[in-house]
């Protein structure tokens, strides 16, 4: 379960005449997967590449053509003011040069331009074509006066298109239109203008080429910590070990592998940072040699590996950040996590800790769903179950509040 809010939202979605337009469809599936009501404006070129049939089986619903607008069966009911009234978010996907160009110059004759008019919802344009029409001169002076209406309008994403060509005209992919949806549809924004820096997932310390000492971190709660602050606003770098989950549009992303190249990562970025959250499962141990070549299986039964101790990330941090830094940690423990927690808390310098029990139901490492306690100096704050994303929105209820200058 994501967080609340991300659900039962009225969508509405513009499709305009590009061969991007039989991705249409599975953006209605992703939608409605949410619970989200989603009503459909095809305009007349589209429906050369997708059948309204197809979409209005999705969406469940009419979908609404060019030949709805100003005739007497469908245009008694202003279907442009009706629809602008009823979404909470508008997306046109695909955009076509044309549509940009409509938009841009205020036109309404469409029944998608008079919607996009009408509509005092935020609207999310995803443009797509040939690589040649987007770096136009006349199309980019039309996306920047889009801009400045106030309408957020996305890059194309680079690859082959269905013309021949190469480079950058390809539909984002619906990873990406709904993140942006949900983005937009976020009620908080109380870590606009923040930087926030995150660590997630496992380190992988490796004793020989091929064999190494890591953790079951799956890397979720990392990436659920850093993708509900870029929701509420912020600007995010996300510094992961090795996992497997997608690379994020939205953050700055810095693969690492092993606990000191996290931690000279995380150094590099802690002066830029506003708060640092240090939910990566960091290898405590690393070989004391790491061997050249693959330890081969010996005659005696036992093989003696040395290890030392790794950097202390969360700890460095603890000491070189400055007051106006905030500085949240994570524990799993396996026993005594309140005592265990609060000890972690004053030896590393953080102002908060999210702990959880890993022998608990639904807590444990690569689950979907976690249960924990938040602590500051005075003791627990907070008990939060559900869905990691939902507890890591809820973890940011709080420390926003924590913030210096927060509002």
């Amino acid at each position: 379960m994501a967080a609340l809010w991300k659900s039962n939202r009225r969508v509405l979605l513009g499709i305009s005449g590009g061969i991007s337009a039989y991705k249409a469809p599975q953006i209605v599936r992703a939608l409605k997967s949410y619970n989200c009501e989603v009503e459909v404006i095809l305009t007349e070129a589209a429906e050369g590449f997708v059948a309204p049939l197809v979409l209005s089986t999705l969406a469940e619903r009419k979908v609404w053509r060019q030949s709805d607008f100003l005739n007497p069966e469908e245009g008694w009911k202003i279907p442009h003011i009706k629809l602008a009234d009823w979404a909470e978010v508008t997306l046109v996907a695909p955009a076509t040069a044309n549509v940009l160009r409509r938009a841009a110059l205020g036109e309404a004759e469409t029944l998608l331009g008079a919607a996009l008019l009408a509509t005092r919802a935020p609207v999310l344009i995803f443009p797509a074509m040939n690589v040649h029409m987007w770096e136009h001169e006349a199309t980019q002076e039309h996306v920047r006066r889009l801009r400045e209406l106030g309408y957020f309008v996305f890059e194309p994403e680079e690859g082959e298109l269905a013309c021949g060509y190469e480079g950058k005209g390809r539909l984002p992919g619906i990873d990406v239109v709904l993140e942006e949806t949900w983005r937009s549809l976020c009620p908080q924004k109380d870590l606009k203008g923040k930087h926030v820096l995150v660590t997630a997932g496992p380190t992988w310390e490796f004793i020989d080429p091929v064999r190494f000492l890591s953790n079951p971190s799956s890397g979720k709660m990392g990436y659920a910590m850093a993708r509900t602050a870029w929701y509420r606003g912020a600007e995010v770098v996300l510094i992961s070990g090795p996992v497997n989950l997608p690379q994020p549009h939205w953050a700055h992303f810095v693969s690492v592998t092993s606990a000191e190249e996290m931690g000279r990562a995380v150094m590099e970025h802690l002066s830029w940072a506003d708060v640092i959250v240090k939910a990566a499962a960091v290898s405590d141990f690393k070989a004391e040699e790491r061997k050249s070549q693959k330890i081969k299986r010996q005659e005696k039964e036992k093989l003696e590996l040395k290890l030392v101790q790794n950097p202390d990330i969360a700890a460095a941090v603890g000491l070189n950040k400055r007051q106006d830094q905030l500085l949240i940690g994570f524990a799993a423990e396996s026993e005594n996590f309140l005592e265990n927690a609060r000890s972690k808390m004053t030896r590393k310098g953080l102002d908060m800790i999210v702990v959880n029990d890993i022998t608990a139901p639904g807590a444990g490492f690569a689950s979907d769903t976690n249960v924990v306690k938040v602590l500051d100096i005075k003791g627990v704050i907070a008990e939060l179950s559900g869905s990691k994303e939902a507890v890591a929105d809820s973890v940011w209820e709080i420390a926003s509040t924590r913030l210096p200058y927060a509002r």
